[in-house]
């Protein structure tokens, strides 16, 4: 299973914070098509379709703690 960048990082820790696509992009200064295709990758890598999923992945890779804080 591939590494996330930091950039995907950052993006699954928002994503999991329950932030948009839309906020994410704004928050970050990327545009909407950017988070996507960060999102897509993220989904690729982790092999995860779902959100639990993706909080489970991030968990068992050390990407985020059990407080929702990144560890990068």
């Amino acid at each position: 299973m591939k590494q996330l960048s930091l950039r995907e990082k950052e993006i699954l820790n928002m994503v999991i914070g329950g932030m948009t696509t839309i906020k994410i992009a704004e928050a970050l200064k990327l545009s909407k098509r950017t988070v996507d295709a960060h999102r897509r990758n993220i989904i690729r890598k982790s092999g995860t379709p779902g959100l639990i999923g993706l909080y489970q992945y991030a968990l068992r890779n050390n990407y985020i703690n059990p407080n929702n804080k990144i560890s990068i």
